[in-house]
């Protein structure tokens, strides 16, 4: 049971909902939500639209004006204590005479954790931290993640049949799941900074990997090739979104086809083939990226799991089977008791489908 009233836990939900409005528009900063409320009503809300704008602390107080003194604000994070692109929160929530802050999770920065807590309740303000802790840090862990191993937060996606393939025995077949779980993979490409394809899925498919609507998102569109050619045709290259895409390769790799994408507005990073997907991801940490979705194929969906680069692993299962050799990860495999095992943390239905999300069982789970 939590030691937070139900009120709390409902403003909190509601701030949580707020920050999730700028998923995919605040990098490098998180998504935050916050919301002020004085003798049980809410006189302020606001969310942190984009980086080197407000941050969610100083939309609410503004709308709560000369009200929120005494009142209590309820934000997803500790709030900030240093100066950055905007002067500290604290300093604007003592300036506003909040007397109580009730806050979802802790600044995962190792420079900022607890400052500001502690700068605010030495100035007199009454802090409790924990109010609906798991789902504010299921919002930032993109960020936790970039902060503590300097590395996106990556997700795999999979839509599979019931036997674990991720399309027919010819690959022509384009969608496994329904039109909600599609919907819903919309969604989550606006949750992300970037999305993440092996060759074979550009070769087979030309996705254009765009979000349906951006709803002004502008992730970047990766495509990770080790060897052989990509089509200069492909949507990635050709599109208007062209200069958001990266083709991660091995350094070397085809300098004529390198130069021709470089052309078109393409970034094409040189990695070393050697630990290939490590150098990826840290070169994406250095690139800002929070969150990256990983939209397979089965190699690369393998080739993460191999190197424990899958932070959390998000399944549409669609009720068919299709058999064959077209499997989830690749040529990937383990024994029984090396397998990557999974605690599930969401399963619901997405229309004809179900969805599972996933986190990796760690070794005291």
């Amino acid at each position: 049971m939590s030691r937070f009233p139900e009120s709390d836990l409902r403003w909190m939900r509601q701030a949580l909902a707020l920050a999730r409005r700028a998923e995919g528009l605040t990098r490098p900063n998180p998504p935050v939500g916050a919301v002020v409320v004085n003798n049980g009503r809410e006189i302020g809300q606001g969310w942190h639209k984009k980086a080197g704008g407000p941050h969610a602390e100083v939309f609410a107080l503004r709308q709560a004006g000369a009200a929120a003194r005494g009142a209590t604000l309820h934000v997803t994070l500790e709030p900030c204590s240093t100066f950055g692109r905007t002067p500290p929160c604290t300093d604007a929530i003592l300036r506003a005479g909040i007397s109580r802050v009730v806050i979802g999770t802790v600044d995962p920065n190792p420079r900022h954790a607890g400052r500001g807590l502690r700068l605010l309740r030495k100035a007199g303000v009454r802090v409790e931290v924990g109010a609906c802790a798991e789902e504010a840090a299921d919002l930032i862990a993109p960020f936790a993640c970039h902060m503590l191993r300097k590395r996106p937060f990556i997700t795999l996606k999979l839509g599979l049949s019931l036997d674990g393939r991720i399309a027919d025995p010819t690959h022509s077949s384009r969608w496994i799941t329904g039109p909600e779980a599609r919907k819903q993979v919309q969604a989550m490409r606006r949750a992300a900074d970037a999305i993440l394809v092996g060759a074979g899925t550009v070769r087979h498919d030309d996705p254009s990997l765009w979000p349906r609507p951006d709803r002004k998102r502008n992730p970047w569109r990766i495509i990770a090739v080790r060897k052989g050619p990509l089509p200069v045709s492909a949507q990635v290259f050709t599109d208007a979104h062209a200069a958001r895409t990266i083709v991660a390769a091995p350094k070397g790799w085809r300098p004529a086809l390198a130069r021709t994408l470089r052309q078109r507005g393409v970034t094409v990073l040189e990695l070393p083939a050697r630990r290939f997907l490590p150098a990826l991801a840290a070169a994406l940490g250095q690139l800002g990226i929070l969150r990256v979705l990983c939209e397979g194929g089965g190699i690369l969906a393998g080739e993460l799991l191999q190197s424990h680069l899958v932070d959390e692993l998000c399944v549409f299962l669609s009720p068919m089977l299709l058999g064959g050799p077209v499997g989830a990860t690749g040529r990937a495999e383990w024994l029984l008791k090396h397998a990557p095992r999974f605690k599930r943390k969401e399963f619901r239905p997405a229309g004809k489908d179900l969805f599972l999300r996933l986190a990796p069982e760690s070794e005291e789970d």
